[in-house]
């Protein structure tokens, strides 16, 4: 387990987020959604809710902040072999316009599950752990690390800072689509 592996301390008890402001979904994401979202969760497999909701999510997110920001889908993110931390991402935002390789600083880890939120969260906090040695490597002063663990339609988000570990006590629904955007967007409008 990740939490061991790395020698994490882990919060669950607060709301990280309450303080966070809703951000209005764009025209063509709400669109997206509505015709999507019966779509995805008819198919109800983990590629689907993937292509059809989580990654039209995160392009709106980087759409929103007028490209500045790169969007990476399964890439691989070899960190340290020694310690574990290599594989693919599932999703991965990095604070750097350059889409074509990753570049520090990497912000927020997503990961997708299939009606799993909680078997999902230790790949996640070690996708995370991985971001943060990323950034430390590229000499980036990044402090928080953001994560995520999605079925497309339910959303848990996570921090890292230092050796602590918060797990949001809340639960999104993509009916609260504004509130996970304003999540989303908060680590980027700090730092862009």
């Amino acid at each position: 387990m990740a939490k061991t592996a790395f020698e994490l301390t882990l919060e669950e008890n607060q709301d990280l987020f309450s303080e966070v402001q809703p951000v209005k979904p764009s025209q063509i994401l709400t669109t997206i959604l509505q015709e999507y979202i019966p779509l995805a969760t008819a198919i109800n497999t983990e590629k689907a809710r993937s292509e059809l909701l989580i990654s039209q999510i995160l392009a709106d997110v980087r759409r929103q902040l007028n490209y500045r920001i790169s969007l990476f889908s399964g890439t691989e993110f070899n960190v340290n072999q020694d310690v574990g931390l290599q594989g693919y991402c599932d999703f991965l935002l990095s604070c750097s316009p350059e889409q074509y390789f990753i570049a520090a600083p990497v912000m927020m880890i997503v990961e997708a599950k299939n009606e799993n939120i909680i078997r999902g969260l230790g790949q996640c906090v070690a996708s995370m752990v991985g971001a943060q040695f990323f950034n430390q490597r590229a000499d980036n002063g990044l402090q928080v690390i953001y994560g995520a663990v999605t079925t497309g339609t339910n959303w848990k988000f996570l921090t890292l800072e230092g050796k602590i570990v918060c797990i949001d006590v809340v639960e999104y629904y993509v009916k609260e689509i504004d509130k996970i955007l304003g999540i989303i967007l908060k680590p980027f409008q700090e730092h862009i």
